[in-house]
């Protein structure tokens, strides 16, 4: 089975494509299946077309050189790990304090990069990086590590500098990371001072007195407080009816992980990508504390078909200590409204609470193929075309105002038989970010009298790619599926 892990910070991207060892496989049953073996990896950076790409070897080397530059950036102690071209396939080189020069070493160089090399037959790839994006690559690094089911037998070998190649005083070294980069994780802590070995993943072994004394918790949406529990991790929890019917009785918590072993997961793409839009929307508006983040929380979330978040799990030890800073505790599903989790199919996501404000959420496993749009939709080619031209007009009257974004805003926007907006969702991480700069909001809410989520419409639809340019310029075309 083809597995893929992504890895997603706003200017980086790390996709890793593997597959499973058969052995491992017919062992132990993993609900998330380990990629012991790389088939492929792909490093995606904003500002460039193309990814970068390779097996194994380019993504060790990857990995070396992204640690080994980042130690010495933050301490201002050359590093040799960073610069090693006789033997490394990726260096990095300082072009000045925030720009920063990546090289790979290949044979050929993708179309939409640079090569400076004399050398026809090997030219190396040549990328300038901010020092925003090199850390979003360190980054995305870091939870690469972080993810013990994704090559766990790669571990990142940290070695101090040596005493010739430390030439920087004390001051120095405690400098501090530009306030643009933000705070950096502990794994990249480590690789920046060397004080810190690597973290060693280790799934939670609760003592039985804490078993015993975190079976049962309160997790309704009236709760004032989060759940609190003296494990490692906090366990995904879903709430129930307890079968005493008793007026002050309390949902109890049943593991999620159990339940997934009792009932179908969902796992059509397409489905998914509904899902995904519907745990969005719910955290996005409910996320009201944004601000004083010290790492990013990650959480594996369960939902139900219709959209009822079920239960969460804390993947880091900072998600766990600061699920009160998220909106998930309110967001449980509460079975005094619903009907109780029985044999429904569960989906699983992964929602990321940012140290930069920023929500992401994505399916848990991936998508198995390329999503399509669920509905009846309209096809015919007159119809369609008449309602381009009338989208357009629309959309272009209610656009004003000069853009501060730099980057295309991409959208696929619905609109049922008589031209009227239906449905409307982003479909890059800059459309989310500038979405209020378009009309679109304001169109849907005047319409449906909300700006985030999609009615509940059973008519066909159709569909269109639009682009807000920053430019000025508008552009809707019909739609031709996810990219």
């Amino acid at each position: 089975m083809n597995i893929q892990r992504k890895y997603s910070l706003p200017n980086c991207t790390l996709l890793l494509e593997g597959l499973s060892d058969v052995t491992k496989v017919a062992q132990f049953q993993e609900l998330r299946p380990e990629l012991s073996i790389l088939v492929n990896a792909e490093c995606y950076l904003s500002g460039y077309n193309q990814p970068l790409t390779g097996g194994r070897e380019f993504f060790e080397s990857l990995v070396r050189a992204v640690s080994g530059y980042a130690q010495e950036f933050l301490s201002s102690v050359p590093n040799p790990q960073a610069h090693n071209q006789e033997s490394e396939l990726v260096e990095f080189q300082k072009i000045d304090s925030n720009r920063h020069r990546l090289i790979i070493h290949s044979e050929g160089a993708p179309e939409g990069f640079e090569s400076h090399s004399k050398n026809s037959k090997r030219p190396p790839i040549e990328i300038d990086l901010n020092t925003v994006q090199l850390f979003d690559l360190v980054e995305a690094v870091d939870q690469f590590f972080a993810d013990s089911q994704t090559l766990p037998e790669l571990s990142l070998e940290l070695q101090p500098v040596t005493r010739r190649y430390g030439g920087a005083s004390q001051a120095l070294i405690r400098q501090s990371v530009p306030a643009a980069v933000g705070v950096s994780s502990l794994a990249v802590a480590a690789i920046a001072f060397n004080f810190i070995p690597p973290p060693q993943i280790h799934p939670p072994q609760p003592k039985p007195e804490e078993q015993s004394s975190s079976t049962t918790k309160s997790l309704t949406p009236s709760a004032s407080a989060a759940p609190t529990s003296t494990s490692a991790a906090t366990p995904i929890v879903a709430e129930t009816p307890t079968s005493t019917p008793t007026t002050n009785a309390k949902p109890a918590v049943k593991d999620l992980e159990t339940l997934l072993n009792t009932v179908p997961e969902i796992t059509d793409p397409s489905q998914l990508r509904s899902l995904n839009r519907q745990v969005y929307n719910q955290i996005h508006p409910a996320w009201n504390k944004r601000s004083g983040l010290e790492q990013d929380l990650i959480y594996r979330l369960g939902v139900a078909a219709d959209g009822a978040i079920v239960g969460y799990k804390a993947v880091n030890k900072e998600a766990n200590q600061g699920v009160g800073q998220t909106p998930l505790p309110n967001l449980l599903y509460n079975p005094a409204n619903r009907a109780p989790i029985s044999n429904e199919p569960i989906a699983q996501f992964r929602v990321v609470f940012t140290t930069q404000g920023v929500l992401q959420v994505s399916p848990w496993r991936g998508y198995a193929r390329t999503p399509e749009v669920l509905g009846t939709k309209i096809t015919d080619s007159k119809i369609v075309k008449g309602l381009n031209q009338k989208l357009y007009n629309t959309v272009r009257q209610a656009w004003s105002g000069t853009p501060t974004f730099t980057r295309d805003l991409k959208y696929r926007v619905a609109v049922n038989k008589d031209g009227v907006i239906a449905d409307y969702e982003p479909l890059n991480q800059v459309a989310f970010d500038y979405f209020r700069e378009t009309p679109l909001p304001n169109i849907f809410n005047a319409i449906h009298g909300s700006n985030v989520a999609a009615p509940s419409n059973k008519e066909p639809l159709a569909h269109f790619q639009l682009i807000f340019q920053p430019n000025g310029k508008l552009e809707v075309t019909p739609w031709q599926g996810y990219q």
